[in-house]
């Protein structure tokens, strides 16, 4: 394909608006954590619990991640990309309804199905939309709506609504708005892949999809392999830190709810920055150099903020260099390793087996654990979970092989373990 036959136009559009959309997911995600303690204190609710609410949501999101990845191959992105944005927009106003654990649970969970479903086909139609020589940058752009606005802007607008309007309830049905004006503009600018820029490039063929998909194939391709257990080396880090930081922070740092609120935006302020950049930067220098990077810088930056006391720029600042370096992971493995690597015609399967695998460990079972080590040993004592997993995914990265086109020109991007 020519450069002046891509179509700007629709990549522009259609990654605004998929940049919007991944922004609610967050948002509706994460507006939970911020209103964790008033929720724990209105439904008398402990740590255990509240790990256990965003395990949930973390479990199902991962299983249908890997599901609906797969099946949006054979059926296209549009449909399921618009009604799992309705759907979970649903889930996140009826989170205000909840009366107790097993309701939040159940709620949560079923918005994990929604946001499962989002996730792997929102980050193949961005890599379908993107021209490749900036790929990396797109999908970086995309990805980085879910740390701006749920973890960057969530928690200020949680803490500010928190002080105008009645209750932690009113919250939820506020930020599920926007999810329904962005799935209407979907539905008129959102192309099937046939009909994409990329749908003629030879590594998005579409023709393949029809098959039923072959896991082994996934599984043998190496950087599938190695993607799958790095997102769970970063996601133990940045989504245990964010699911328990607004209660280590309140309760024992003994910050107050705006002051903590402030702290926490930090996550997504440094993580927009991170899931932008880091990627980008990954087109240039390669993407094995710059997963090294993020898991040591991530490993750095944990270190310095466990040593903290109650110093709230440093706690900002330190934090605002931990998302950056563990966000821009997140969107480095999920978005080109994953898609460069993936086998002809199965690249929305590939990022959503390792999404979905991401998830059910790192998003699901990790907080779950946190939930547990901050009952009962404290929950200052969480960040080695994190810690861990960072330095674990520093040894992960040396095994990556590069895929990034301006690093390997005509290699073929898909290298396997045989």
């Amino acid at each position: 394909m020519k450069n002046n036959q891509w179509d700007t136009k629709y990549e522009w559009k259609a990654i605004i608006l998929l940049t919007l959309g991944f922004g609610l997911v967050g948002l509706d995600r994460w507006i939970m954590a911020p209103l964790a303690p008033s929720i724990m204190r209105d439904l008398n609710l402990s740590y255990q619990d509240i790990g256990l609410i965003f395990g949930a949501l973390g479990l199902t999101w991962g299983i249908f991640s890997i599901i609906m990845g797969n099946i949006s191959d054979k059926i296209g992105h549009r449909k399921i990309l618009i009604f799992s944005l309705i759907f979970f927009s649903l889930t996140s106003g009826f989170s205000g309804s909840a009366m107790g654990l097993v309701s939040l649970i159940f709620i949560r969970s079923l918005m994990g199905v929604a946001e499962g479903a989002f996730c792997p086909t929102s980050f193949a139609a961005t890599a379908l939309a993107a021209k490749p020589k900036r790929r990396g940058a797109m999908q970086g752009l995309q990805q980085s709506g879910y740390a701006l606005f749920g973890l960057g802007l969530g928690p200020i607008i949680a803490t500010q609504l928190l002080l105008v309007v009645p209750s932690w309830r009113e919250v939820f049905w506020i930020v599920a708005i926007p999810g329904f004006i962005i799935s209407f503009l979907m539905y008129f600018v959102i192309r099937e892949p046939k009909d994409t820029p990329a749908a003629k490039l030879p590594e998005f063929q579409i023709h393949p999809t029809q098959e039923k998909v072959n896991w082994v194939q996934l599984l043998k391709t190496r950087n599938v392999l190695l993607s799958m257990a790095g997102l769970f080396c970063t996601m133990s880090c940045i989504f245990v830190v964010s699911a328990m930081l607004p209660m280590y922070l309140e309760n024992f740092l003994k910050l107050k709810p705006q002051e903590m609120g402030y702290v926490v935006s930090a996550i997504g302020f440094g993580g927009f920055l991170g899931q932008f950049l880091v990627p980008t930067l990954s087109d240039w220098i390669g993407r094995k150099a710059a997963a090294i990077l993020g898991f040591s810088g991530s490993a750095i930056f944990i270190m310095l903020f466990m040593k903290l006391d109650a110093n709230i720029p440093m706690l900002f600042m330190s934090m605002l260099a931990l998302s950056f370096f563990s966000f821009g992971l997140v969107a480095l493995l999920t978005g080109p390793i994953a898609a460069e690597s993936a086998p002809v015609g199965l690249v929305a399967s590939s990022i959503g087996l390792v999404v979905g695998s991401g998830e059910i460990f790192g998003g699901g079972i990790a907080p779950v654990i946190s939930g547990m080590i901050a009952q009962h040993y404290g929950i200052q004592n969480i960040f080695y979970l994190s810690l861990a997993g960072v330095l674990l995914g520093v040894v992960l990265s040396f095994f990556l092989i590069e895929t990034a086109p301006r690093k390997i020109l005509n290699i073929e991007p898909n290298p396997t373990l045989d």
